[in-house]
């Protein structure tokens, strides 16, 4: 199965190898819920989605945090990192906005440049990581040291509540 997004070319012009995982979508084009049992059936770990997770700062400024394992972003330490008193979630229609990308879809790379990414340490537990394909219905499943290789100039830190 293939499927072309900035996502896929990104990986491809790297030489980095990856696999399709299609995730069915509801009848209402939302991703099935139930994640974690299509992903053991193709003998990945659930914990091992890197999520793109879009904020906005009182400054105006979008940030883009990639975080695997479950965890929640701690506010505090994303606060005093980005110099922003005030950051929020950014909401659902801005986020396609701002990436290029639909919600469901949103990668943690092949963003456009005035994004600055964060990559919270967790990313480095897995050999294996899932990532949004930039189409929905899909993923990529790739090597963790892969995807790492990709973040040059992003900042790179502990971001998650422990």
């Amino acid at each position: 199965m293939t499927i072309q997004s900035a996502v896929t070319d990104l990986l491809t012009s790297k030489n980095i190898a990856f696999d399709v995982i299609q995730i069915p979508l509801s009848e209402d084009k939302k991703p099935i819920r139930n994640l974690e049992e299509l992903l053991t059936s193709n003998g990945l770990d659930p914990k091992s989605v890197v999520r793109s997770v879009l904020f906005r700062g009182g400054s105006e400024q979008f940030y883009m945090l990639a975080l695997a394992g479950g965890g929640r972003a701690d506010w505090g330490v994303l606060r005093k990192q980005l110099e922003e008193r005030k950051l929020r979630m950014a909401e659902f229609d801005e986020v396609p906005a701002v990436t290029g990308y639909v919600v469901g879809a949103v990668p943690p790379v092949a963003l456009p440049e005035q994004i600055p990414v964060l990559v919270d340490n967790s990313v480095n537990d897995y050999e294996t990581v899932v990532i949004g394909s930039g189409v929905l219905g899909y993923a990529l499943a790739l090597k963790g040291a892969d995807l790492l290789s990709l973040f040059d100039g992003a900042t790179r830190g502990a971001f998650v509540k422990a």
